[in-house]
């Protein structure tokens, strides 16, 4: 993805944050129309997380894991839905607007990992270049591969993994499905 595109998702996270504080639409349907010509890619199906960071700290991230709508919408809902709907933390302020940083990963269709016990899954996770999603029993989670600059050791990584799935930290004694996923990851900070 080129770097003009990449500024051209961020701005699109901004301001979908930025008009819930205006109480008005900029992103509308025409503007979305006028961008989507000047990009196709944007009307493309895409699946993204935005990550909302504070002073370095994470203040919201929420994404989607399958493309199921338009690159342009899924950025623009869930650049909303981490600013205001992340249940971890309160809804941003307009105050706390200008002293965020937007990430935005756009992520790969993820793909079934078959394996037969935790050591043979040990061999074929790539620590720092896989995002995994996680279901047993009906529930399920998913971290980004830079989750794994934080939680560097696998046990650590799938313990924590499983505890956000709301599953004994020791899930992986029960096999749950494990899909794998890349990301093209960058952020405002990167992108000038």
């Amino acid at each position: 993805m080129d770097n003009n595109l990449k500024k051209i998702l961020l701005n699109i996270a901004r301001i979908a944050i930025k008009e819930e504080f205006l109480g008005h639409k900029e992103l509308n349907d025409d503007v979305k129309k006028r961008l989507i010509a000047m990009y196709p890619e944007l009307g493309k199906p895409g699946a993204v997380f935005v990550t909302i960071n504070e002073r370095s700290s994470l203040r919201g991230c929420i994404g989607s894991l399958i493309a199921y709508r338009a690159l342009i919408d899924d950025v623009i809902e869930n650049a909303k839905a981490a600013a205001f709907g992340d249940p971890r933390f309160p809804p941003l302020t307009p105050e706390e607007f200008d002293k965020i940083t937007i990430e935005i990963s756009v992520l790969s269709e993820p793909k079934p990992l078959e394996y037969s016990s935790i050591e043979d899954l040990k061999s074929k996770i790539r620590a720092g270049i896989d995002g995994v999603v996680l279901k047993l029993d009906g529930r399920q989670a998913t971290f980004l591969p830079q989750v794994w600059e934080e939680l560097k050791d696998f046990d650590q990584f799938f313990a924590h993994l499983c505890m956000k799935a709301g599953l004994p930290a020791n899930c992986l004694q029960y096999h749950p499905q494990i899909f794998v996923y890349q990301v093209e990851k960058f952020s405002e900070e990167d992108v000038k």
